[in-house]
């Protein structure tokens, strides 16, 4: 009886490792974005579904970054960008250690918030994934981008690493580089996952490079919240979401880019070579992205951010994440069943009737990505980010994505 409970403990390890610590990534050389600057995404599927975003001044320099809400010493980071536009992000590969027997340490985080705290160049970073030696005892795909046009992929694993350049067009002929649970110099089979993944956000990054449409927004409103299957070749909000409000429409959910798991997006928007490096941004959507909202973030704010990313001790979570939890459940309201939490009720999210979830908070989204933009047009023109500007901003911000919960939702962040 003892050695079922230690094998069952095990499976369910085995089980939460390998559906849960699961990411939808994306590096994108500033060749191909609209504006001209790299971007870094990720899609972040994991146990811990609180999220907060901190910012740090406990290194060479100063960032911000998505930690777990959990994590009150900051130990991990899981993306971040620092004051001079390096940024990293990564997602867990399951073939690239395969049957070496070695224990790996699961430091990926660490190891990032090492990165922005020493890092000014992809090179930089290079020095410190030389420094771990062999094995690494890590298994993982880095992106990185930095303020001198840098835009790469790192497949790491316990025997070194490759570099993916999303800059050579050998390697990225469109500019771009996706990784979802495996790397290509990895092994191919049932270890990995996230091929379906993979080729969804492919097919739309395609598109969106060859319409010159590739920024944070795209990302953010279309890839992240997409319900599009690249293999069966089906989208649930057409299929599913155009029967009147209060009409439970349940589908299968797998193998989307948002999961049950996802905890936040987040897009690093970088600089173009010789622009300032304080123009590079965070612009994150924390919790469960198909139920909240995006907000921007730049380092030089410091820690004078919106309160609703920030850790509420009451709450033991950031507030905009506790909202988003919370609506969450309307989507998976099923009580019962091992398997309950992979139906997913569509006319929660959208109806005939324009009061799904996602049909409320865009609106309001698409105000913040507009007044932002404007705000990067006049902020960045004569080359000086002012820190008061962007604090006032930041009070407005906080304020009426407030607002906007407790007018769409009734609920108080």
């Amino acid at each position: 009886m003892k050695n079922l409970k230690i094998l069952a403990l095990l499976l369910i390890f085995i089980s939460a490792t390998y559906t849960s610590n699961a990411c939808t990534t994306a590096v994108i050389s500033g060749k191909y974005t609209k504006d001209g600057k790299p971007m870094l995404w990720k899609n972040r599927d994991t146990w811990a579904i609180n999220n907060i975003i901190r910012y740090f001044e406990d290194g060479k320099y100063n960032y911000t970054g998505l930690v777990n809400s959990k994590d009150l010493k900051g130990k991990s980071v899981w993306i971040g960008v620092n004051s001079v536009g390096f940024g990293i992000m990564n997602s867990a590969s399951y073939n690239l250690n395969i049957g070496d027997g070695i224990e790996q340490t699961g430091y990926e985080g660490r190891i990032m918030k090492q990165a922005l705290q020493q890092c000014k160049t992809l090179a930089d970073f290079e020095a410190i994934l030389d420094s771990l030696g062999v094995p690494s005892r890590l298994e993982a795909n880095f992106g990185v981008i930095d303020a001198q046009g840098g835009a790469a992929y790192y497949e790491l694993g316990n025997k070194g690493y490759v570099k993916f350049d999303a800059n050579d067009p050998k390697v990225a002929p469109f500019g771009y580089i996706v990784r979802a649970n495996y790397s290509y110099t990895g092994s191919f089979g049932k270890e990995s996952s996230g091929y379906i993944r993979h080729n969804t956000v492919t097919d739309m990054f395609y598109n969106a490079v060859s319409t010159n449409t590739m920024n944070a927004q795209f990302i953010q409103q279309k890839v992240a919240r997409t319900l599009y299957h690249s293999l069966i070749k089906e989208d649930l909000f057409e299929k599913y979401g155009n029967r009147p409000e209060n009409t439970p429409a349940f589908a299968h959910f797998g193998d989307y880019i948002p999961r049950t798991g996802s905890s936040s997006s987040v897009v690093v928007q970088g600089v173009m070579k010789d622009e300032n490096p304080e123009h590079a941004m965070l612009w994150a959507t924390v919790g469960f992205p198909l139920c909240s909202i995006d907000i921007p973030l730049w380092v030089k704010a410091k820690d004078n951010f919106p309160n609703i990313l920030k850790y509420n001790k009451d709450l033991k979570d950031s507030p905009v994440c506790n909202a988003a939890l919370t609506l969450k459940k309307q989507c998976f309201p099923i009580r019962w069943g091992k398997f309950e939490r992979k139906y997913i009720n569509i006319n929660a999210l959208h109806n005939s009737d324009n009061t799904g979830i996602v049909q409320k908070i865009k609106p309001y989204e698409d105000k913040i990505f507009s007044s932002t933009y404007n705000k990067i047009d006049e902020w960045y023109e004569n080359d000086k980010l002012s820190k008061s500007k962007i604090e006032e901003y930041n009070e407005w911000l906080n304020s009426y994505i407030k607002d906007m919960f407790k007018k769409e939702f009734n609920l108080k962040l």
